[in-house]
């Protein structure tokens, strides 16, 4: 008979997931589907299902406890005790490999479970000694598991209300090196995208999703969880900020959502999408933590918010945008690691529909949001030159006659440039309002002022004045200066502006005016 090694143990441990604030996804996830069944059961109403975190980061302790179904006195030993043997059901149940519940061995010295169901005057408690755990597994000799198991594990009883119902995780003295997982501000901020929970009530979008998910008969499951008594919700906001010195600003926002299904040549839904229409400014920053589509499956999230990246037409793609991407399909079925689906049929068919989308669809809006705000932006050039040469006309004065010359060269340029940038506004199809496309167009055209812009780039010229005695120099107010002074100044003026930045030569240039009248 074959022995099953202590290897599998470190595999399913300590080797199992590369963040270790993984274990709080790995707990909630079994809490909600027993709070699932305490639904199905009677036990509990839909609203009241809780999942409580404590985290006390002094003593190093944190307690993942739900008020669900809790677990039969007579079934604790085979439900909890066994290694990845679970009666759940694959694609229908959040978790069914049996294997979750060890994550927390990585991270502490002392595990604990506690437990009791509704109607027994009994808890159930397995308390596992995770320190000698490792200890045996890096020991030089060939434990079998379940010398490990029986090693480290011990099994008590305790009295208990009989209207008490629930499941608790306890982990006693977090290693020194998971500190992580006893910062409360770390640990809201990875459930708040990872976690099954509902959208913060100030995304006022939110409503749309729900909308949507009913209308194709897909239901969002969602669940109070909380931290130190603080309920958790999906962080999305309509504004997307980026670092302005010390603080934060506003540079885009959120204006509608729109919505995609993906489906197999029956007209089953194998998943669905809701992205976030913006401006498209720039790939949206880190400190945006909603950031990047999400791939979630029964609402959780699996891997990071790149796990999508690679189906874009360039990796940057994926950080143009906000959404969630949801597994409907139950042949979808999360891998161990929980970062991605498992290989097969329909991931394959799941990954070809999202990248012809991505490819489609998605990488045009971005593109052409850029080519939008760059024929904008082409239109407002041509007024800053404008405005640039009357203002040296009427107030500065011009170097040389050179300098003159090239701002009147750049202002036919930009006009030309300007022209052809309205002609192909004018060619956008406006027919169909509703697309993305024209969403993002327009959402552009509201922060440039559009109609306002083109009339005042169509109506605004500059005369140029070609008689020397009228034309204004900077030299010109030098009076104290001979005739070959002011030649001389001026060279050195023309030198000063093709070598230093146009903003310096300026203050140059305004000094030597000042000391020079």
């Amino acid at each position: 008979m074959a022995t099953v090694g202590k290897n599998i143990l470190d595999n399913l441990t300590t080797g199992m997931y590369a963040d270790s604030k993984v274990i709080y996804r790995e707990y909630i996830q079994n809490a909600c589907d027993q709070i699932d069944l305490a639904i199905k059961l009677g036990i509990l109403s839909p609203d009241e299902g809780n999942v409580d975190i404590y985290i006390d980061s002094k003593k190093r302790y944190i307690s993942i406890k739900d008020n669900a179904t809790g677990v039969r006195a007579a079934n604790f030993i085979e439900d909890v005790g066994d290694i990845a043997n679970s009666n759940k059901e694959i694609g229908k149940n959040k978790g069914f490999r049996g294997i979750g519940r060890l994550c927390g061995l990585a991270y502490c010295k002392t595990l604990k479970f506690t437990t009791s169901y509704l109607g027994e005057s009994i808890k159930s408690i397995m308390t596992c000694d995770a320190q000698k755990m490792r200890a045996m597994l890096v020991e030089n000799k060939k434990y079998t598991l379940d010398e490990i198991w029986d090693a480290i594990v011990a099994y008590t009883t305790d009295v208990e209300n009989e209207n008490e119902h629930y499941f608790e995780v306890e982990m006693f003295d977090i290693n020194k090196e998971n500190t992580d997982l006893l910062d409360d501000a770390k640990v809201r901020e990875y459930l708040s995208f990872v976690a099954p929970v509902p959208y913060k009530n100030t995304f006022i979008l939110r409503n749309k999703i729900y909308d949507y998910a009913n209308s194709i008969g897909y239901h969002i499951d969602e669940y109070c969880v909380r931290v130190n008594g603080s309920q958790i919700f999906k962080e999305y906001t309509t504004k997307l900020k980026e670092q302005s010195g010390a603080a934060l600003k506003n540079y885009d926002e959120i204006s509608r959502l729109e919505f995609k299904d993906f489906r197999d040549n029956s007209g089953n839904l194998i998943a669905w999408m809701w992205i976030g229409l913006s401006r498209f400014e720039k790939q949206i920053p880190s400190i945006n933590h909603m950031r990047g589509l999400r791939v979630r499956s029964a609402n959780i999230q699996l891997g990071n918010d790149d796990a999508l990246q690679p189906l874009f037409k360039e990796n940057r793609g994926n950080y143009y945008f906000v959404g969630e991407v949801f597994a409907a399909s139950r042949n979808l079925i999360p891998n161990s690691q929980r970062n991605y689906f498992n290989e097969n049929e329909t991931r394959v068919l799941f990954e070809d529909l999202l990248r012809e989308y991505f490819f489609d669809v998605l990488h045009k809006l971005y593109y052409e949001a850029n080519r939008v705000k760059n024929d904008y932006k082409r239109q407002e050039e041509y007024l800053s030159k404008v405005a640039e040469y009357q203002k040296k006309e009427q107030e500065k004065g011009f170097v040389n006659e050179e300098e003159r010359q090239k701002l009147q060269f750049d202002i036919d340029r930009a006009k030309k440039s300007a022209e052809e940038a309205r002609k192909r506004l004018d060619k956008l199809d406006s027919s169909d309002s509703a697309s993305p496309l024209s969403e993002v167009r327009k959402s552009i055209g509201k922060k440039y002022a559009a109609d306002a812009l083109k009339k005042k780039a169509e109506t605004t010229t500059v005369a140029t004045n070609d008689d020397d005695k009228k034309k204004p120099f900077v030299t010109t107010g030098m009076s104290k200066l001979s005739r070959s002074e002011r030649k001389l100044v001026g060279k050195i003026l023309s030198i000063i502006t093709d070598i230093a930045p146009k903003d310096i030569a300026e203050q140059i240039i305004t000094k030597i005016k000042e000391e020079m009248r």
